[in-house]
């Protein structure tokens, strides 16, 4: 008798435990290319912040949290518009085929751009006031005269990872699953201009920063970087900056479920490449909150006209997608708030 009391104890357990793997396999790469054939096309024109293509992908993003059960974090706005000011209209990368005029004109002097980041906040239960942002920029170099930047892996592929996520967790939500922590998901603008969306959340934070346990950030998936000759791997940057305890749940994480190279070449702050300072994360990182940067390096076409969706691994984005889904389940769903337990060097 008592080893079927023992059993049946056991069975829901068992049953809840395997809910993360469950609602990550709601995250399939078709989806993530219908995402990506949208943000990529010649319609948006590259999405440069402040343009008519920007706007026009945060409308998507927005309608996605809309569709899929996101309410507005504010009255009836899923926007955080923001103004600042960059000098940065076009990455000089893409100037090695400009005369001198051109790039003079580019580069000449500030401008303020206007921007939105698109927020979708999923409120937790028992530990709702603890907050998980989980970030991409959906911002790219958009159109210079003949030359039109889709950015597809740059950042098309981290937007579409982001929307997915979002996704299956309203999914985990509906079911009565949900997280315990609440979970953002932001796509943000302007980082190409400078890290400006991120600088202007944190600068002015719609959730206390205090509140905020960690960022996990996406920035280009979608490809094979110079230094691979396999999709199997992603660099992970951060992760161990702040907290131990999170590089350890983001270990456990990968053996457990994906069983992909997590390479850590960059993960320094002394990496001459300094990729740690280059993306959204380290805005978060700047305040002690620990960051985790899912990046899959540089390629031939980074920066370039040819950054395009025919190009992009779509297997390869749904696997490290559930990758950042996986992990951002852990964290939300652990009864104690990871350790912070280092600080940043600036």
């Amino acid at each position: 008798m008592w080893k079927t009391t023992i059993i049946l104890l056991l069975v829901p357990i068992l049953i809840f435990s395997q809910d993360n793997i469950k609602f990550s396999e709601t995250i399939i790469k078709e989806d993530l290319q219908k995402h990506l054939n949208i943000l990529a096309s010649d319609s948006l024109e590259g999405r440069e912040t402040g343009k008519l293509g920007q706007k026009m992908a945060a409308e998507y993003i927005m309608n996605h949290f809309k569709d899929i059960g996101i309410p507005p974090y504010k009255k009836n706005s899923y926007y955080q518009k923001f103004k600042a000011e960059s000098d940065r209209h076009i990455c000089k990368y893409n100037c090695e085929n400009c005369d001198e005029d051109f790039i003079t004109k580019l580069f000449k002097k500030k401008r303020i751009v206007k921007g939105e980041n698109v927020l979708g906040y999923i409120e937790g239960t028992d530990l709702k006031d603890e907050l998980i942002i989980i970030t991409a920029h959906y911002d790219h170099l958009g159109k210079h005269d003949t030359l039109l930047f889709n950015g597809a892996d740059d950042n098309g592929s981290g937007t579409a990872a982001i929307m997915e996520i979002a996704q299956a967790f309203m999914i985990a939500k509906k079911e009565d699953k949900g997280p315990r922590r609440s979970i953002l998901i932001m796509a943000v603008s302007g980082e190409e201009k400078g890290l400006l969306g991120s600088k202007y959340y944190t600068e002015n934070p719609v959730f206390p920063l205090k509140k905020t346990v960690v960022n996990l950030n996406i920035d280009m998936i979608g490809r094979v970087d110079y230094y691979h000759d396999t999709t199997n791997y992603i660099y992970l940057i951060g992760s161990n900056m702040l907290s131990q305890e999170l590089h350890d749940i983001s270990e456990k994480i990968n053996k457990e479920y994906i069983k992909i190279e997590l390479d850590y070449t960059f993960n320094s702050e002394e990496d001459p490449n300094r990729y740690y300072y280059r993306s959204d994360h380290y805005n978060f990182a700047k305040n002690n909150i620990p960051v985790i940067f899912y990046f899959n390096g540089l390629h031939d076409d980074y920066h370039k006209v040819t950054d395009t969706v025919e190009k992009i691994d779509f297997k390869k984005i749904e696997t490290i997608t559930r990758l950042v889904f996986l992990t951002a389940w852990e964290i939300a769903n652990k009864d104690a708030r990871i350790i912070v337990d280092k600080k940043i060097i600036n």
